[in-house]
């Protein structure tokens, strides 16, 4: 799991060509997603069978667009479908995830 880390150094490893070592596969997920490459966020988020993968997933299928499966995810997560902004769920996850 990753060593501790505030959401702001996590944001700060953006600057990075890799994500920092340690990572979970969820928050490798976030990672990779706030780079641009929604296919890498996807197949790490997707590796990950719990709560915190789903959750990944499910924000990365309503960010495509994909509200019918992002719903299943959330679902899967045990968490309501997000009706803020991206960016918030964004922020909001990651903070959760470096929490726990």
């Amino acid at each position: 799991m990753v060593r501790l880390m505030t959401l702001q150094q996590f944001q700060d490893s953006l600057t990075q060509a890799a994500p920092p070592s340690g990572l979970s596969l969820a928050l490798a997920g976030l990672w990779w997603d706030a780079k641009g490459d929604w296919d890498r966020a996807h197949e790490e988020a997707q590796q990950d069978e719990g709560p915190a993968g789903s959750w990944v997933h499910a924000y990365l299928h309503r960010k495509e667009g994909d509200l019918g499966n992002a719903g299943y995810w959330y679902g899967r997560a045990g968490r309501s479908p997000a009706r803020g902004a991206l960016q918030e769920e964004w922020i909001a996850i990651a903070s959760s995830l470096l929490a726990s």
